[in-house]
């Protein structure tokens, strides 16, 4: 017998896979990047073991694209103010996930990482990582997670005319609470996120050029950025990446 979901995703078949499978029983859901418990648990113990960014991929169910099941990290290399996972790990992760039944959609859409300090907001190299990494693929999401838990989830479509929409964040208790298993996520954390000192040799040229990474700037280093509205705040630091007086030979910034 065929449901009147169904029907509903027959009427949008035209649409882009992630419109399709957001619609479901007699009315669409609402547009948010959902959680369950026991990955945004997880999320949260993960940006706390340290003052460094941590990244990683939300899992999701096959017929609910944007409700992040599982967080799960590769190897990587972090400071405070960058991201750098290790391209051979995140091909064994896909093969892995690939093996398990998955399909590219439900674990390689959504980029989660979290920022150390109170802007959820993405740096410039955030956005050009996002547009060079996820650019090609149908709709992509990024995700930021800050340390005092503000959120921003941009999701972008890259099919027909595109475009990009910022959603809200949500925890859907309505989901199982997974056992929160704090020793299991210890060894993952050990085996997975290396911190590093922050050097000049990282350069903002060096961190572009990496297929998955991120960089933002110390958040604090500027009293009078924290007295600016967050669009101030990303303007100035947008006409300050554009300002080639502003960088060293090395392409440092100089504040």
């Amino acid at each position: 017998m065929r449901t009147e979901g169904q029907d509903n995703l027959k009427q949008v078949s035209q649409k882009s896979n992630i419109q399709a499978e957001i619609i479901r029983d007699k009315q669409p859901r609402k547009l948010a990047l959902r959680f369950s418990p026991t990955a945004w648990a997880k999320l949260l113990y993960f940006r706390d073991k340290s003052d460094n960014e941590v990244s990683g991929f939300g899992i999701a169910e096959s017929e609910d694209l944007l409700c992040v099941k599982e967080f799960v990290t590769v190897k990587q290399e972090v400071t405070g103010v960058s991201i750098k996972l290790d391209d051979e790990a995140v091909a064994d992760f896909f093969d892995q996930q690939v093996d398990l039944g998955r399909r590219p959609e439900q674990f390689a859409r959504t980029w989660l990482h979290t920022h150390p300090g109170n802007s959820p907001y993405p740096s410039i190299t955030d956005e050009e990582t996002f547009t060079r990494v996820f650019g090609n693929c149908q709709w992509a999401l990024m995700f930021i997670l800050s340390q005092d838990n503000r959120t921003y989830a941009k999701l972008s479509f890259n099919v027909g005319p595109g475009g990009q929409v910022l959603i809200p964040v949500e925890i859907d208790y309505s989901c199982d609470f997974g056992p929160t298993n704090r020793q299991l996520w210890d060894v993952e954390y050990q085996a997975n996120v290396k911190a590093v000192e922050w050097s000049p040799s990282l350069g903002k040229e060096s961190l572009v050029n990496r297929q998955q990474s991120s960089c933002t700037l110390p958040y604090d280093f500027l009293d009078d950025l924290k007295k600016m509205t967050p669009e101030e705040r990303q303007l100035i630091l947008d006409e300050m990446g554009d300002e080639p007086d502003l960088w060293n030979d090395e392409e440092v910034m100089y504040l």
